[in-house]
């Protein structure tokens, strides 16, 4: 498993495990980033948020938010 922040544009990713703090973790699961949750990474720069597709809605995240996303590839 690696973190969302790492993952290529264009590819989709399983989310497999959350990590954080309790108040993160209720944050990232309301706006639907849950465990098993599909997401597809749109845009991934250096500099900038994360930009993710999940449950027909685009999500922007911060790296560091990204960073406790631990995905797998589909």
């Amino acid at each position: 498993m690696d973190s969302l922040s790492q993952q290529k544009e264009d590819k989709s990713y399983e989310v497999k495990k959350l990590n954080g703090t309790p108040r993160f973790i209720s944050r990232i699961t309301s706006i639907g980033l849950s465990i098993g949750t599909v997401v597809e990474v749109v845009q991934n720069k250096r500099k900038s948020p994360l930009l993710i597709y999940a449950r027909d809605t685009m999500i922007a995240i911060s790296k560091k938010e990204a960073a406790n996303i631990l995905v797998e590839e589909v």
